[in-house]
């Protein structure tokens, strides 16, 4: 039996995708630093517009304030892309509206979903059945979808936007490695958040209560260039990192269980004829909490160590690495530029309940790993609950790469999921008015 008031997209909802995907909302970290062309702005007026005759008000639409960075948890990435520049947030917006009034955080839902993107844009297009464009998996189909899911919600139950207040997190700085530092996190701090919050980034459906968070490492080896004609007058670097790549991709995974290690980019030079003394070897190390992530950060320091004495001892023959090899452990240095960031696990039997029972969702296994984004910030705060809900599939439906689409009947499921947890968690409302939601 279909549901009253079935939720989906309309023409007006189709047409307000279309529009924001051929919107460039890819922020500096993602074009190489350009901040004119980032339509992050246009974005969150145009999406508040659409909302505000559903009843959504704006709370605030702002750049974030520059002491966010200066946390010690910011990613050096993120800080160095922004230095002496103040146009680095002033195109990076974030908007947060509500629905209903001001209610304590027991009678709050709060949706996040991020207007930004990856870099490559093309123009959008719709063929009745699937939008094409960037962004239109991850996220802006999934946050026009939310619109069409809180209307649905709130023709099916009045008390979705006067017992229970919604609030919308459409923010930025949630791609290009900015982890939320400057977008969802501020807002989290501020407390515009619900008992329930739910993370619009696709999982086919499935109801993912945790997300992993990531480490960066930088082994960096700075010692002496040489020509390529006295090879033994100085460092070798290229020799030195890419024994250590090699080394760390064999040994370091499975030493801590629950962290990933990734063995990602190695840059010494371009040229043929030299030597290059200095160089630099980046590793990802995700994890799913800080206990994980404190095992991981020594398991790899270990494993340098380790490397470095395997590189002395397998080159000691070689004359022309005789000085790398004397050297090797003076030259080589772990840096840090991403560390410290939360990981979330979330849990509580009421969500579960309202989320798998009452809403008829499906929870993502316990057994398949989660992802990064956004949800973190939510980590360790009490009377809450957060999971991450989005439709479609971050490597099927091609995000972050060319061809991204979402298709009309996906982002329809969405909406109507929407419409369920909304209701369900007003329903729980009446129920148990005193009890944990």
């Amino acid at each position: 039996m279909t549901a009253p008031h079935p939720a989906r997209l309309g023409p007006a909802d189709r047409e307000l995708l279309l529009r924001l995907l051929d919107t460039p909302t890819a922020g500096p970290l993602e074009n190489g630093g350009d901040t004119t062309g980032v339509r992050l702005w246009d974005a969150g007026r145009a999406y508040a517009a659409a909302a505000a005759p559903l009843g959504l008000a704006t709370v605030r639409h702002a750049a974030p304030d520059p002491v966010e960075l200066d946390l010690d948890d910011v990613p050096l990435t993120v800080r160095e892309a922004a230095a002496g520049r103040p146009d680095f947030l002033a195109c990076q917006p974030s908007l947060v509206l509500r629905l209903g009034p001001r209610l304590p955080r027991a009678d709050t839902v709060m949706f996040n979903v991020h207007l930004d993107t990856v870099g490559g844009w093309w123009p959008a297009t719709f063929d009745g059945a699937r939008f094409h464009g960037r962004g239109a998996i991850d996220a802006k189909g999934p946050a026009v979808a939310l619109l069409a899911g809180i209307r649905a919600a709130t023709a099916r139950d009045p008390a979705v936007g006067t017992d229970v207040a919604v609030l919308v997190q459409a923010v930025a700085g949630e791609e290009g490695g900015a982890m939320g530092t400057y977008g969802t996190r501020p807002l989290v701090r501020e407390g515009l958040i619900g008992a329930l919050n739910l993370f619009c980034e696709p999982t086919r459906h499935r109801c993912l209560p945790r997300a992993t968070a990531a480490m960066t490492a930088c082994i960096q080896v700075d010692g002496v260039d040489a020509v390529d004609d006295c090879p033994a007058a100085g460092h070798n670097a290229t020799a030195l990192l890419g024994h250590l790549a090699h080394h760390l991709a064999t040994v370091l995974p499975g030493r801590v269980p629950g962290a990933g290690v990734c063995v990602a980019g190695l840059h010494t030079g371009d040229r043929h004829n030299k030597v290059y003394g200095s160089g630099r070897l980046l590793l990802n190390l995700s994890y799913g909490s800080r206990a994980t992530a404190r095992a991981a950060e020594a398991a790899l320091h270990t494993a340098v160590r380790e490397g470095i004495d395997a590189f002395r001892a397998s080159a000691a023959a070689e004359p022309t690495l005789a000085r790398t090899v004397e050297d090797a452990a003076q030259l080589t240095s772990v840096r840090w530029h991403k560390r410290g960031l939360p990981a979330l696990d979330s849990r509580a039997g009421w969500a579960d309940d309202l989320l798998t029972g009452d809403a008829g969702l499906t929870r993502w296994p316990d057994t398949e790993p989660a992802f990064t984004c956004d949800a973190i910030w939510m980590a360790d705060l009490p009377d809450t609950y957060a999971a991450v809900l989005g439709p479609g599939d971050l490597g099927a439906n091609r995000a972050h790469a060319d061809g991204e689409f979402a298709d009309l009947a996906d982002l329809d499921r969405y909406a109507e999921e929407v419409a369920r947890v909304l209701t369900a968690f007003a329903a729980r409302r009446r129920a148990h008015p005193s009890a944990p939601r």
